[in-house]
């Protein structure tokens, strides 16, 4: 998987449980910033027509347009630019669908029983060490609260972990990777309406969950918001309501729209970003974008619509777009953010309906520090 990123891998070895004795930060390992150099960037193809029913096309349509900004071929030459992928199929079909669709990027298939195309929560978390070694990190699942359990789901970071031979640890306890966003210097950012949900973990307070964030991936301090958008099924993940950009600097979303859905909740956001410090003693930076304002399902339900659920790959940024007339205002203001790459909005709709966008759907697997 190697594409001009180093990377050391250590031998693989049996999952341990997260005991004091042996854990990720006792090894110096870490989960970095995502802005950091990557070898792969793990994906699964949309395969499960009872799940996506008429939406299934279309999903597969932003998945591929998704995957060839990640990838990133030259237009002349088609030699890939960006990312390897790493992509789940679960069946032959699938595989030979995919390969079809995914034709001339560089990816690697892999045949894994999934419940749905959401890695960022079902599959496991990838850390870094100084020296370069890249390890990787697993969790419990309970298909979001117990909300949408799906079969093979809760196996995904096992079997992951198995087709990446890499080393890797265990916790017990319930994290999705959606609900957690590194800074790569120590801070992470969470809300409490996820982490501290009782349909999690609920014999765990603030600062039994601290210790336990510090453990796994490294962490020194937890910055703690509160909730997240209306409608969202993940009871409020930080991937859709801000993110760090670079050290110290965060970016969230103002209110769009005299009828935001989200307005008050916005507002507390950005405010309550602004108030906070990181690991370093740094103030955070905050920087505001505008919403997607009220985007409706067919059936004229608010989704959980968010611009700031890109992905940040090697060489671009994939900023999701929903038909809003915020969309060019958003992916300019983002791509003010990333100077040294190539930011492009890609349609997403498709997979709202399904949950999410780009930053749920993949899980990136670091390379060497830069």
């Amino acid at each position: 998987m190697d594409n001009g990123c180093a990377s050391t891998t250590l031998r693989p070895r049996r999952f341990n449980q997260g005991s004091t004795v042996i854990s990720p930060a006792k090894e110096g390992f870490y989960q970095p910033a995502e802005w950091a150099p990557h070898t792969a960037c793990w994906v699964a193809w949309p395969s499960h027509p009872e799940l996506w029913k008429e939406q299934l096309e279309e999903a597969r349509v932003c998945f591929v347009a998704m995957c060839r900004t990640i990838a990133d071929p030259d237009s002349k030459t088609g030699v890939c630019r960006g990312e390897r992928l790493s992509v789940l199929v679960p069946t032959e079909a699938a595989e030979t669908a995919a390969r079809a669709a995914l034709k001339g990027l560089a990816a690697d298939f892999h045949r894994v029983a999934f419940g749905d195309i959401w890695l960022r929560d079902t599959a496991p978390l990838f850390l870094r060490r100084q020296d370069g070694a890249v390890a990787l990190v697993r969790f419990s699942f309970n298909g979001w609260g117990g909300k949408f359990v799906l079969p093979e789901d809760d196996r995904v970071a096992e079997r992951v972990a198995e087709a990446s031979g890499l080393h890797g640890y265990r916790f017990p306890f319930i994290l999705e990777g959606g609900s957690v966003e590194p800074d790569g210097e120590g801070t992470l950012l969470t809300t409490r309406q996820c982490l501290l949900n009782p349909n999690r973990n609920p014999g765990m307070d603030p600062k039994a969950m601290e210790a336990a964030l510090a453990m796994a991936l490294g962490s020194s301090k937890v910055l703690w918001l509160n909730e997240g958008l209306l409608n969202d099924h993940t009871d409020g993940h930080i991937d859709t309501i801000a993110r760090f950009v670079a050290p110290g600097k965060v970016v969230c979303m103002r209110p769009s729209g005299a009828n935001d859905p989200n307005e008050a909740v916005l507002k507390a956001i950005g405010k309550d970003l602004a108030a906070l410090v990181d690991a370093k003693g740094r103030r955070l930076q905050v920087v505001q974008i505008p919403s997607p304002g009220r985007v409706l399902d067919d059936a004229g339900k608010v989704m959980a619509a968010s611009y700031v659920n890109f992905y940040i790959a090697n060489k671009t940024v994939v900023v999701p777009t929903f038909g809003s007339r915020w969309d060019e205002d958003a992916v300019t203001s983002i791509a003010g953010l990333f100077p040294g790459r190539r930011t492009v909005g890609v349609p997403a709709r498709a997979l709202l309906t399904g949950g999410g966008a780009f930053h749920c759907i993949t899980q990136q697997q670091p390379g060497a520090p830069a």
